[in-house]
């Protein structure tokens, strides 16, 4: 009779050592797929990078690196709109030219008509220009109101307005120069220096004395040569 096998026996160790090869095996074979699997996560990663990079430099196109920073150059040059010059200079001088132009020591008394309302009218323009005036033929475009202006910036005020109005094709404004109710004495200011100042300029033809209802003895109508 055969004698019974042990644990220890040469039987039971054998099959003890196939199992524990089979399991080796089997670690050795799941560890393998894994680093497989981990190399080629690997290369599709450095793939979709080396792709990235090129769609960077087809779109881009060639690069130049800067010089070093120890070289000349090494600056990018950048070209800067620059904004456009303000010519202020030019400003200056043509408000000194109107003020220069409208003299305040020019006397207008010889060449103001005051019959029944003041009026002027240019050399070589006839009375029915002044009658035209009077009774609203020529249809105001244009408003100048001058009141609390000081003489220097009525002055200017009034040159760019019947500049301005005479290059546009305006041919009838109104200046309102005021009455003089809110000045020392009640003495209107401005009314003289404003029909001086339009007398000297070339664009005004002739002007009026406003209509009650366009503010009377407080303001002017004035014709405008055509530009």
């Amino acid at each position: 009779m055969h004698a019974p096998a042990t644990a220890h026996s040469p039987h039971n160790l054998l099959i003890r050592d196939l199992k524990d090869l089979k399991l080796v095996r089997r670690e050795m074979q799941a560890r393998l797929q894994r680093e497989q699997a981990q190399e080629a996560a690997r290369l599709a990663a450095l793939a979709a990078v080396k792709a990235e990079r090129n769609l960077f430099v087809r779109a881009v196109g060639r690069v130049i690196a800067l010089a070093p920073k120890h070289q000349p150059g090494h600056k990018a040059s950048l070209q800067r709109q620059r904004p456009a010059p303000i010519a202020v200079q030019q400003q200056l001088d043509d408000a000194a030219v109107m003020r220069e132009a409208l003299s305040d020591e020019f006397d207008v008394e010889t060449l103001l008509h005051t019959d029944e309302a003041l009026s002027f009218r240019r050399p070589g323009m006839g009375p029915d220009v002044v009658r035209k005036l009077r009774r609203g033929d020529w249809s105001i475009q244009r408003q100048l109101d001058l009141h609390g202006f000081r003489r220097e910036a009525a002055r200017d005020a009034l040159g760019a307005f019947i500049r301005e109005a005479n290059k546009a094709g305006v041919r009838c404004v109104r200046v309102v120069h005021g009455k003089g109710l809110s000045s020392p004495g009640k003495v209107p200011v401005l009314k003289g220096r404003v029909q001086s100042w339009l007398i000297q300029k070339q664009e005004v033809l002739a002007f009026v004395q406003a209509r009650p209802a366009e503010g009377g003895a407080g303001a002017l109508v004035v014709l405008l040569a055509q530009s």
